[in-house]
């Protein structure tokens, strides 16, 4: 019984400080989204995406996340992809947008390093150089692959999260992460409890991503309780935690070749 008791008062202290970082965070941030209705929050380039004529020759690949749009920005993040191959002059965009059931999984939606209805993206994975033609290729396969075309459900899941953990799966190459705030990322049928994590070089068991573990070399270890995920980031050391998402060092990951 004390166990238990220690285990739920811990849990709430890290429920509190994670909440409180994500808060902290949003206040410090203040895009000048308050008052603004999401018709009109900003959605200008967040300048991170190199310009895509002057880097013809060289093919490319980034993921960003972003907070969603307002109150739930404090708790729930929506990730992208968008990429080029050389010699092309433009990026494509893809995303998982609710509101545009039944076709869910949208194609040049929105800019592509662009503010999310206000707020700044984060850049999780850039690969640049050779071989990122093929793996385009692949990234492009995963998108037609994906189980949930015409479904979102923003808690638990499928939503944007499921739509880029499938992505990492499927290509492991990618060398995705996704934040312990991700919520999404972590559902998977009844039917498929265990499988891959998100990164695509780990394990994961997973009931509806509402209870589950992931181990990796991407992920370390994380517990997942109601779709808040706790964990420790290994590789590059740092908290994983909901809400805020992470504590520690920088873990973006950089290719070039």
């Amino acid at each position: 019984m004390k166990s238990m008791n220690r285990f739920t008062f811990l849990f709430a202290v890290m429920l509190i400080l994670s909440f409180g970082l994500s808060l902290t965070k949003a206040s410090l941030a203040d895009n000048g989204v308050v008052g603004q209705s999401w018709l009109t929050a900003p959605r200008h380039s967040a300048g991170i995406a190199p310009d895509p004529a002057l880097q013809s020759k060289t093919a490319i690949v980034q993921v960003y996340m972003a907070q969603t749009y307002g109150w739930r920005g404090l708790v729930a993040m929506h990730p992208w992809i968008i990429f080029k191959r050389a010699g092309e002059t433009h990026y494509t965009r893809y995303d998982v947008i609710g509101w545009r059931a039944p076709n869910v999984v949208q194609r040049n939606y929105a800019i592509p390093d662009g503010l999310w209805y206000g707020e700044q993206p984060s850049l999780l994975v850039e690969h640049r150089g050779e071989g990122v033609d093929a793996l385009i290729g692949e990234i492009e396969a995963a998108i037609a692959s994906y189980p949930y075309p015409d479904s979102y459900q923003a808690y638990p899941g499928p939503n944007s999260n499921t739509f880029l953990a499938h992505i990492g799966r499927e290509v492991p190459a990618l060398k995705l992460d996704l934040p312990a705030n991700a919520i999404g990322k972590d559902y998977r049928p009844l039917t498929q409890p265990l499988g891959l994590s998100s990164s695509g070089s780990g394990l994961q068991a997973s009931l509806f991503g509402l209870l589950g573990l992931n181990i990796g070399l991407e992920e370390g270890i994380e517990f997942n309780v109601l779709g808040l995920n706790f964990g420790l980031d290994l590789n590059s050391p740092g908290l994983r935690l909901p809400f805020i998402g992470r504590v520690g060092l920088d873990d973006t990951t950089r290719v070039s070749k």
